[in-house]
């Protein structure tokens, strides 16, 4: 009889955050009182259903183990590579990794530190006899609008700045933002970011198997810290919910 599916997480931390401006990369700024690499890593130790946390840093960086410390079923590796994609698979592929091909792989973003355990259970419940994995998302409720470029302004003149104008509407039906963590079986997800050099996340990687990842429905709170906004309006959500 094979031995039941195990949990490994893995949490792409390589990353600059240049979007944000900060002088640290945004995994390290502090949001009430813990940075958001351990409001990350943390929902996922509080999980007792993961066996292993495997944060994924750039070679030379110390901070995060510094900030982690030594912890059970947790360990930082220094093998981070130029995109989430690369970062991922060196983790999910680092020497010692020893994991099943049936043994599920959540992946989570670092600046995403507000991952309820409900939605983490939630995850875990409905993929649990699923043979490719998915992921958490929201529907989008908001009317979305595509834009056509234009150069200049009313008057068409070359030292205006560009402009942007609505070109459509586009129907939202069926339309999901896509959350972390993702999670797909190890034998399904090795082999898609192996051969799909080019993707932004996990589910990606899959689809591009042909495979139709689930989607699971996720918490709004659970948005990806990306901006100077964001990360103003994160730390009001942690400094007045504190654990989540």
């Amino acid at each position: 009889m094979p031995e039941p599916a195990r949990c490994h997480a893995v949490v792409p931390a390589a990353g600059s955050g240049s979007r944000l401006g900060a002088a640290l990369p945004k995994q390290y700024l502090l949001l009430a009182g813990r940075s958001l690499l351990e409001w990350s890593v943390q929902a996922l130790l509080d999980a007792p259903f993961i066996a292993t946390v495997t944060v994924v840093v750039s070679p030379g960086d110390a901070r995060a183990q510094a900030l982690l410390g030594p912890r059970p079923r947790l360990r930082v590796l220094p093998v981070g590579g130029a995109t989430r994609r690369d970062s991922v698979l060196a983790g999910v592929q680092a020497p010692g990794i020893h994991w099943q091909a049936r043994d599920w792989v959540l992946v989570h973003d670092a600046a995403r530190p507000a991952l309820d355990a409900a939605s983490l259970q939630r995850l875990h419940a409905e993929l649990a006899d699923d043979a490719v994995g998915g992921l958490l998302a929201v529907p989008v409720s908001d009317t979305v609008k595509r834009a056509a470029s234009q150069v200049g302004g009313p008057a068409g003149s070359s030292d205006s700045p560009p402009v942007s104008r609505v070109a459509a509407t586009l129907s939202r039906d069926g339309l999901w933002l896509a959350q972390t963590p993702q999670m797909f079986r190890h034998g399904v997800l090795l082999p898609a970011l192996q051969r799909h050099p080019e993707v932004t996340d996990e589910a990606a990687a899959v689809e591009a198997e042909g495979l139709m990842p689930r989607l699971v429905r996720g918490e709004r709170q659970n948005f990806k810290v990306t901006t100077a906004d964001d990360l103003a309006l994160m730390g009001a959500w942690l400094g007045r919910t504190g654990p989540v």
